[in-house]
């Protein structure tokens, strides 16, 4: 089951950051620009998890927490609120209301990622189970660990992002732009062929003891996961 994150904020660009940094991460995403449709959302659809900013129009953040903690259905709904204010007695407010984690901006997108994981694993544990299997390949993005065969696959973070990409996607061919901008992010400037290397480091970790290479280069395109179910 994919947790289903509602994201509460008037910033349209870092809306859109978040939704798609949050879909890459494999969770579905709804958004929401202001506090009164949040709560709207909220009624129309429980999700499993909301990202809510402080500063909103209409119905402030803390306000917007407060209701969903008064409410018998959204009571115990994990909520991690995003904020401008790094004050300590700002983040106690925020804590005191009822949100179960506070992040100040600005915020790396890979910490609001780890945030996420760990308030599910510990609000929502039978949500943070998040394993997928293709061929002999089994990740697990919450323990962060790698086998094939049975086999322990030690992996870098990056081979780790890059196996993770494949495995969403298997059979499908990538170019060295796409897993870039999927890996390691559009606004992070790293050459083509720096691809190469993690993808030349991705298949030894694989590889080793034999084992049929599962990554297909396409000449000219770029690069594909192969194996059967």
């Amino acid at each position: 089951m994919t947790p289903y994150v509602l994201v509460v904020e008037d910033e349209d660009a870092l809306a859109t950051l978040l939704h798609y940094n949050l879909e890459k991460e494999g969770y579905e995403v709804g958004v929401a620009p202001d506090g009164e449709e949040a709560l709207t959302l909220v009624k129309e659809r429980l999700p499993d998890l909301v990202i809510l900013d402080w500063m909103l129009p209409k119905v402030s953040g803390i306000e917007v927490c407060r209701r969903l903690r008064a409410g018998p259905k959204t009571r115990n709904l994990p909520i991690i609120m995003l904020t401008a204010r790094g004050e300590e007695s700002d983040r106690i407010r925020g804590l005191d209301t009822g949100a179960d984690d506070y992040l100040v901006k600005p915020f790396g997108m890979s910490e609001l990622a780890a945030r996420v994981r760990a308030v599910l694993r510990r609000l929502r544990p039978g949500l943070a189970e998040d394993t997928t299997q293709v061929g002999d390949i089994v990740i697990d993005r919450i323990a962060h660990r790698v086998k094939r065969g049975g086999r322990e696959v030690h992996l870098g973070p990056t081979e780790f992002r890059l196996l993770d990409h494949f495995l969403r996607n298997p059979g499908r061919v990538f170019s060295r732009e796409q897993l870039l901008d999927a890996v390691w992010g559009s606004d992070v400037y790293v050459e083509a062929r720096t691809v190469d290397v993690h993808v030349g480091r991705l298949r030894k970790a694989l590889n080793q003891g034999q084992a049929a290479d599962p990554i297909r280069t396409v000449r000219s395109a770029g690069y594909a996961l192969d194996l059967g179910d």
